[in-house]
């Protein structure tokens, strides 16, 4: 047996704990990683590809992108406690194509341990793109592995997934009747994914017990920001991402719709993140100073992000989480609540604390790479931990079929509360939070 094919082999064992704790988004054509805090200036680009004299040559010229990246900008310079120089040309006589060298470089990436530095294949960087632009195609549900099985995290706003009533912690146990045991999240994508029109069976676990849910694959929409004006004094807004680009304008839009609300209840629930800079932009929409976040590097080097006072709403205000809310998400919260702007209801955060970049390969495919790791204003370290509400809700299996949405029931009455008391200081907010656990 060949060094690669059996790298194949030990990928496919192994393939439910490396990639343990990644996100994805189930789309046609691609497995979209979600969960993602991406620098979106940052496009790093490689040496560009030089003309190569055959298939072989290029093989081992990707994988050396790959390994170049990591040696000097990989968040931990220690690469997970091993010689990083003793993975430079450990398969050069075995990488005759593209093939070979994808192999090869997961298996390299997979001796990090770390779930977010991945490769992209050219196919899902096309899809990554559309969803930028606020396009996907497919379910429209994002995935994770937790103790083993396949979770749903959170179905989107609109979908089928949504529409069927997919539910966050719903187990998947089978695509189309085939089991999903020993097979890693890619895999579960392809089984997933589907031109627009077709139909594919979900075969799901909910609180032990099973169901089948048939599902049709669309073309989704994505919807940034939806927003309810609850009553003459009270405002609603729903953000559901921070990947698309328009993140930031259309929340500046409903927030000078809502200019005259005297309160205010911000839903990041299921909302697994996106761009670093809509996290900050959002949060200084909401802070008139403090720190917002900040992101450390490889070798120490710290950069502190603090509210610019580009405020547009600095009246009472109540932010939903949960476990889907990721990432960008937790950026925000975690600033509202450190600089005791917001009380949080809701669940514990995703936890996830780590930023990565873009790398484009000279095949095609992307490198998405952790370069840093991020902090709450506090100093919290919410990696693996997520971020705690001031307030827990349950939202129960009852709840959601009676479609009870007592998470915003709570946080709802909770803002009326503080706009009828008038109270916004933090002395305040904390009175009400103690009045009304």
């Amino acid at each position: 047996m060949t060094p690669l094919s059996h790298m194949r082999e030990l990928l496919a064992i192994l393939g439910r704990h490396v990639l343990a704790g990644a996100l994805v988004m189930v789309v046609l054509g691609s497995a979209l990683w979600g969960c993602s805090l991406i620098e979106d200036t940052q496009r790093r680009f490689l040496p560009p590809p030089t003309v190569f004299k055959d298939e072989a040559e290029k093989a081992r010229a990707l994988y050396d992108q790959v390994w170049v990246a990591i040696k000097y900008d990989y968040v931990d310079g220690a690469t997970n406690q091993q010689k990083w120089g003793g993975w430079r040309h450990r398969y050069d006589k075995y990488l005759k194509n593209r093939d070979d060298a994808r192999v090869a470089i997961e298996t390299m990436l997979a001796s990090l341990n770390d779930p977010y530095t991945r490769l992209m294949a050219p196919e899902d960087v096309k899809e990554q793109s559309l969803r930028m632009d606020g396009r996907l195609f497919g379910v429209g549900v994002q995935i994770n592995y937790k103790d083993g099985d396949v979770v749903i995290v959170a179905p989107l706003d609109d979908s089928p997934a949504k529409r069927a009533g997919l539910m966050p912690m719903d187990r998947i146990v089978s695509v189309d009747g085939q089991s999903l045991e020993n097979k890693t999240l890619e895999e579960v994508a392809n089984l997933i994914r589907g031109p627009k029109g077709t139909p594919v069976q979900l075969g799901i676990v909910r609180h032990g017990v099973p169901k089948t849910v048939k599902l049709i694959r669309d073309e989704i929409t994505l919807k940034v920001v939806f927003s309810e004006s609850i009553s003459p004094e009270i405002g609603y807004i729903r953000l559901s991402t921070f990947i698309s680009q328009d993140a930031s304008r259309e929340m500046a839009d409903a927030l000078i719709a809502f200019k005259n609300k005297k309160g205010l209840v911000l839903d990041l629930r299921s909302n697994n993140g996106g761009l670093l800079t809509n996290a900050i932009d959002i949060s200084n929409m909401f802070l008139k100073s403090g720190k917002i976040v900040s992101v450390i590097g490889r070798n120490g080097e710290r950069e502190v992000y603090t509210a610019e006072k580009d405020f547009l709403f600095d009246k009472p205000l109540v932010v939903l989480i949960d476990q889907g809310s990721a990432s960008a998400s937790e950026i925000l919260a975690g600033a509202l609540q450190d600089n005791d702007r917001s009380v949080l209801v809701g669940q514990t955060s995703f936890g996830k604390g780590m930023v990565q970049k873009i790398y484009p390969l000279l095949d095609g495919s992307d490198l998405y790479m952790t370069i840093s790791k991020y902090y709450t204003p506090d100093g919290t370290d919410i990696n693996e931990k997520g971020i705690s509400p001031d307030v827990a809700v349950e939202l129960t299996i009852d709840d959601v079929a009676a479609r009870r949405d007592v998470q915003k029931d709570r946080a709802l009455a909770m803002v009326k509360a503080l706009v009828e008391q008038h109270l916004l200081h933090p002395s305040a907010r904390k009175a009400v939070v103690g009045a009304t656990t």
